[in-house]
């Protein structure tokens, strides 16, 4: 019996989702610079032509994978089911030491300087950081109606955001489970 073939559609759909993957990927891997449409259509495992029917300018495929990593991120912050406070810290930390994380970040760095990409990355970086924020508030169990409460969760993230950061040049991951023990323990007092 010969193999099932997809109809036009979702095969366009399986390849536009693949060439969001890859960017993705080249991103973290090998920064703005690095990361061409050929290099993304090559790691994606279709053609220059292809990628290109999809994306016709790096523009745009960097700015769809702007989109996707958004959206990738929203998904996984909504997964998040933490037991606890301490859980929680150490969850929203997992989520900026990660791979997305790390393709967000040089599409930063990238839309610092290319101005294609910055209004759309600041679009949806501010999207992603309210959802963020409302997410760890849930997750955390605040009430930021309570003077300083706000100030807290912010601070958890942009520590968190900070540790995501020293993660690109080493994995200081023993130094990372102390700090992050260390915060959970001062969330708990200080939301307790």
């Amino acid at each position: 019996m010969g193999a099932v073939t997809l109809p036009k559609q979702d095969r366009s759909r399986v390849t536009r989702q693949k060439l969001l993957e890859s960017a993705v990927a080249c991103l973290a891997e090998r920064g703005w610079s690095g990361s061409t449409v050929s290099v993304v259509a090559e790691h994606a495992g279709v053609s220059r032509g292809a990628a290109q029917h999809h994306f016709p300018t790096r523009e745009d495929l960097f700015t769809a994978a702007v989109e996707y990593v958004a959206e990738e991120r929203s998904t996984a912050l909504r997964g998040l089911r933490p037991q606890g406070r301490a859980e929680a810290v150490a969850a929203l930390v997992d989520l900026y030491t990660g791979p997305l994380f790390r393709a967000a970040l040089h599409l930063w760095v990238a839309a610092s300087h290319e101005p294609q990409l910055g209004g759309r990355v600041s679009e949806l970086e501010a999207r992603v950081g309210r959802e963020t924020h409302r997410i760890a508030v849930e997750l955390l169990g605040a009430d930021e109606a309570v003077p300083g409460v706000r100030e807290v969760v912010q601070g958890l993230l942009d520590m968190a955001r900070g540790l995501g950061l020293a993660n690109l040049l080493t994995d200081d991951g023993v130094r990372r489970d102390r700090v992050v023990a260390e915060w959970g323990g001062i969330v708990e007092r200080l939301l307790g």
